[in-house]
């Protein structure tokens, strides 16, 4: 068992601390911008390949609903925080609304998104560790914590991170596939940490999305508490932490201040903590 004290904020008694990847330990804004804009521009182009003003409208538009601009993403949008399937659906539905039947709207999505990736490939040179990502997982290491990773990015990819970005500290990671539980179901956390051995009231949930808070409260067994890293972006994001799956009763430190109490028979309490940095977090055993 190890102590984590995120500023004013100290957890006790932890086993584990399990992390997002994108805008938590991977700087991805800059990939993730150009991968949205060539992303829309080849579905708008296939859509409308000689009439260059409507494929221009049509690319804008699903930008927005990607929840980015060409040089920013919201932290809180679909392309930051869903799946890349989520993404998918949604530049299929945009297509399918032009009067394109579903299959076809469905093929020529993703038929786009893997030339999207293929031109930008390999992710993984284009989302290096945010700073003190290393210092903090070696810490962590030597506290003699279990280290993990949850992603909604494809598991291939979270592979590709943890090989190239840490060495021996990460025990174990998960990205989305076909195959797996999204990380904001009821049972996601006790998975995981079934995975480690360890126990989810002895785990940490660090990430920057309202997902990663729904991963540590909403949870059937919910998490020892959860760190809000929101460093991660050019517009840092704001999470509600009143968003669970179930009623909790709050305590920690943060913008939104506490939340509300649910039922003697619901309530859970939850602590929580905001930083802006990695380096923010120590450890001790």
């Amino acid at each position: 068992m190890a102590t984590i004290q995120c500023g004013s904020v100290r957890f006790e008694n932890i086993q584990a601390v399990l992390f997002d990847k994108d805008g938590t330990l991977a700087n991805v804004e800059r990939y993730l911008v150009a991968l949205g804009e060539l992303r829309s521009h080849l579905v708008a182009t296939s859509l409308y390949p000689t009439n260059a003003e409507l494929a221009q409208d049509f690319a804008d538009d699903l930008l927005k609903t990607f929840g980015q601009t060409r040089s920013a993403i919201a932290p809180d949008g679909l392309m930051a925080v869903g799946s890349r399937y989520d993404n998918e659906i949604a530049a299929a539905a945009a297509i399918s609304s032009t009067g394109v039947g579903w299959i076809a709207s469905c093929n020529q999505a993703q038929l786009a998104f893997q030339q999207a990736e293929a031109t930008l490939s390999p992710k993984v040179l284009q989302t290096p560790p945010l700073d003190g990502m290393s210092v903090l997982l070696s810490s962590l290491k030597t506290a003699g914590l279990q280290i993990g990773i949850v992603s909604s990015d494809v598991h291939p990819e979270v592979a590709a991170f943890v090989s190239r970005y840490t060495t021996d500290e990460i025990s174990w990671y998960c990205g989305a596939g076909e195959q797996t539980l999204p990380k904001t179901h009821p049972d996601f956390l006790q998975f995981a940490c079934d995975s480690m051995a360890v126990d989810p009231a002895a785990t940490l949930v660090m990430g920057d999305s309202a997902a990663d808070w729904v991963l540590a409260a909403g949870a059937a067994s919910p998490a020892a508490g959860f760190v809000a890293m929101t460093g991660g972006w050019q517009q840092p994001p704001t999470i509600d932490f009143r968003q669970a799956c179930i009623p909790i009763e709050f305590e920690g430190a943060g913008p939104e201040g506490a939340g509300p109490k649910g039922t003697a028979s619901q309530r859970r309490r939850l602590t929580y903590a905001v930083i802006e940095s990695l380096s923010a977090v120590e450890a001790f055993k």
